[in-house]
């Protein structure tokens, strides 16, 4: 095979063996890479019941077939297991050089089991792989273990994917930090990896990696970088996407005081273009990409100064208007924090920001919270709580590394319905109420409450529905818009890249030149929709129904106040029609598991045995 390497490692912890597994041209081309690969991967190893932080568990490092070529952003990596924060299908993705140095030492993939006796690091160099003794770096950074690990071994160009101390502790929202500023943030898989006493992945490579179509490939990668440069991608590219602040305020749809409010009357002074003025010391780009979108805030006076964080909207939401700081260096140094320690941006904030809503409202004492002044606005006392939520300091950091949904049920007193996640995860910086869409698209997400994975807010964001009411038909443009970033994480190129394809056939051809694997954009589309539905049966084999289907209560529950969305608010009714037609796009009943019949059409014949219901989805309606 071309693009691919054809082979992973499989490494158990327990018994430090290491293997090479081949990588047939039946899995490549039915599940593409990335998100297909790690859906087959946790289906196939990690069955009902398995504990996310027992050595049981799998944690699976995928590329997608064009990292390590010349395709434009397409320098993307891929963990998945059983989330530890959610109890489902768990992954995240990260940009960086990582993704292009595994495929150039020869490996696809990586596939960790069991657990080590003791603190490990794995270094892949080329065809040699080996564990390491990581006690020296128990309780380091991030930053610093990336940095001890390139000084043991003596190449600063080392890459190094590691866990900070929030993910030794097992923090359930731990993430993976590669490149400092690049991570694999959502679902706790920081958290699966201390669990497996791994401390850090370490990768060179020396080779190159073949593709099947050289000289078109070049051609059409030269076309797609001109695109990345034009006008679809210029806000990321001057602003990065705290752009959107001030665009999400205006709509009403920024998230601010706990998913309270969508607006905040700060916004100007926490926005993308003040940032760039007062705060923004480089912008960067990640390997191979024509976009550079990663703008680097640094801090330049006060209590904060010299801290340094790459930022992007939803962190910036999250821990300013979400939390209403509308202090830049107070949410700078939160970012930093969380990139060191090792926790995702998005979940901490909005932990933080549940915890201040409880703590406002007598929920939570002065003596649970240790004592802080936790009010909306406190950016001092968010800092230290994000600290203690990191280390697990404190009756506060040990309630908050829970996670939102579990912390509520700890605290109980009504707090459950201030807890804004959707199967255990956070809720991404997108209003619930007065963005209908997105919402039905965060909440039927495979992985927790997520923009990520079907893109669904950018109908209501552009205009193109009308974005106070849900019907029938919203289901399609979830299931649509699934399909598309399905594919797009399996191959795996960047999202803000999405907009230079002018067709699936596009992606397809992309595919095809660099595999030479005959691939049409049908084709395309089928498997993405083949790997969405191996992800979903995965969740209802861990319980996962309808129930889990819904957004949080505050959604139905309590009217919007803001002036421009005033009186905005989601009705059961509204949703289940939404959610039903959603349910029929994918042809699955309406109690959201795919059907036998639709598992047997996409070739997932072993899953439909197993998972697929033996009943007709009813006559899908308009």
């Amino acid at each position: 095979m071309k693009g691919y390497t054809g082979k992973y490692l499989l490494v158990n912890l327990t018994s430090r063996k290491i293997s090479s597994e081949r990588l047939d041209e039946g899995m490549a081309a039915n599940f593409i890479g990335g998100y297909g690969f790690g859906a087959r991967t946790l289906y196939d190893h990690v069955p009902a019941g398995v504990e996310a932080l027992s050595p049981d568990n799998v944690l699976a490092f995928w590329t997608g077939p064009l990292a390590g070529t010349i395709a434009p952003v397409s320098s993307k990596y891929a963990v998945f297991a059983r989330s530890p924060l959610t109890g489902v299908f768990g992954f995240g993705i990260a940009s960086g050089g990582f993704a292009t140095e595994l495929k150039s030492a020869g490996w696809d993939g990586i596939i960790f089991r069991g657990k080590s006796d003791k603190p490990t690091y794995f270094f892949v160099d080329d065809d040699n792989a080996e564990l390491r003794d990581a006690s020296r770096l128990s309780g380091g950074t991030t930053w610093e273990t990336e940095e001890a690990i390139r000084e043991e071994l003596g190449d600063d160009a080392i890459r190094v994917a590691a866990i900070g101390p929030a993910g030794e502790r097992l923090v359930r929202i731990g993430n993976i930090t590669n490149d400092r500023n690049r991570q694999i943030g959502r679902t706790g898989m920081g958290a699966v990896m201390g669990s497996k006493s791994l401390k850090a992945v370490a990768v060179r490579g020396t080779r190159d990696v073949e593709v099947a179509d050289m000289d078109n490939l070049m051609k059409f990668a030269m076309e797609l970088n001109e695109r990345c440069q034009g006008p679809k991608t210029e806000k990321y590219r001057i602003y990065g996407t705290p752009a959107n602040v001030l665009v999400h305020n205006k709509l009403g749809g920024l998230p601010s005081y706990n998913f309270q409010r969508g607006t905040f009357e700060y916004a100007e002074e926490v926005s993308g273009e003040r940032m760039l003025q007062t705060h923004v010391r480089k912008i960067v780009a990640c390997t191979n990409c024509s976009i550079a979108c990663d703008h680097v805030n640094e801090v330049k006076e006060g209590p904060y100064k010299g801290t340094v964080a790459s930022m992007d909207y939803e962190s910036l939401n999250m821990f300013g208007p979400c939390c209403g700081v509308r202090d830049l260096n107070a949410i700078t140094k939160a970012v930093e924090i969380s990139d060191t320690l090792g926790v995702d941006t998005i979940s901490a904030g909005v932990i933080i920001a549940w915890a201040m809503e409880c703590y406002e409202k007598g929920i939570l004492s002065s003596e649970e919270v240790d004592g802080l002044d936790l009010r909306f606005g406190n950016g001092e006392a968010m800092i230290e709580a994000l600290k203690r939520l990191c280390l697990r300091e404190g009756n506060l950091g040990n309630l908050l590394a829970e996670g939102t949904r579990r912390a509520s049920e700890i605290v109980g007193k009504g707090s459950e319905k201030f807890a804004i996640q959707c199967k255990g995860m956070e809720w991404g910086a997108y209003s619930m109420r007065s963005l209908k869409t997105a919402t039905l698209g965060f909440a039927t997400s495979i992985r927790g409450a997520d923009y990520l994975r079907s893109g669904s807010y950018q109908v209501d964001v552009r205009g193109q529905v009308d974005r106070f009411k849900l019907d029938y038909s919203r289901g399609k443009i979830v299931y649509d818009g699934e399909n598309q970033y399905a594919i797009i994480d399996s191959l795996i190129i960047c999202k803000f890249a999405r907009g230079i394809f002018d067709s699936f056939d596009e992606l397809a051809k992309l595919y095809t030149l660099a595999t030479g694997i005959e691939m049409t954009g049908a084709q395309l589309v089928l498997a993405g929709e083949r790997i969405h539905n191996l992800a979903k049966c995965f969740n209802v084999r861990q319980g996962a129904s309808r129930k889990d289907d819904y957004p949080p209560p505050r959604a139905f529950e309590e009217e919007m106040q803001d002036d421009v969305v005033k009186g905005a608010k989601i009705t059961r009714e509204e949703y289940d029609e939404a959610l039903d037609g959603y349910y029929d796009a994918r042809g699955w009943t309406r109690e959201g598991i795919p059907t036998k019949k639709k598992l047997m059409e996409l070739g997932l014949k072993k899953e439909a045995e197993e998972i697929g219901a033996r009943v007709e989805v009813p006559h899908r309606r308009g």
